[in-house]
């Protein structure tokens, strides 16, 4: 377990290390960028949840910390997946705007495919 713990707390402050300098580096129009830098935050928050793991993992008994090493390591990975699939969306979409054209307020106008009001489209 103490290896478990050691692992755990090294990718915590490895995956905080990133989250932070992505916070501290400048907007940037590259999409790649984007992305990144909006993940930022649940990178942090996962190395948080890695950092309470790998604490339960050296100070809890045995087989109370190896399920709460688990389930912050799970979490962990679950938080990031999920802000990289958002972030991604997002970026995505801001993307398909850009390339719409001057004409279409929404991806060629069709309506279908309008996630503005028609009040914004005016």
């Amino acid at each position: 377990m103490l290896v478990a713990a050691v692992v755990c707390l090294c990718a915590a402050v490895v995956t905080g290390g990133l989250g932070v300098w992505s916070l501290t580096r400048p907007p940037s129009r590259d999409y790649v960028r984007q992305v990144l830098r909006a993940v930022a935050p649940t990178q942090v928050a996962a190395a948080v949840m890695l950092a309470a793991g790998a604490v339960v993992g050296l100070v809890a008994a045995p087989p109370m910390s190896v399920v709460l090493l688990s389930v912050c390591v799970l979490g962990a990975i679950g938080t990031v997946g999920a802000g990289c699939w958002q972030s991604a969306a997002a970026v995505a979409r801001d993307e398909a705007r850009r390339n719409a054209g001057p004409g279409s307020a929404c991806g060629g106008g069709a309506c279908a495919t309008c996630t503005l009001s028609c009040a914004e489209t005016r």
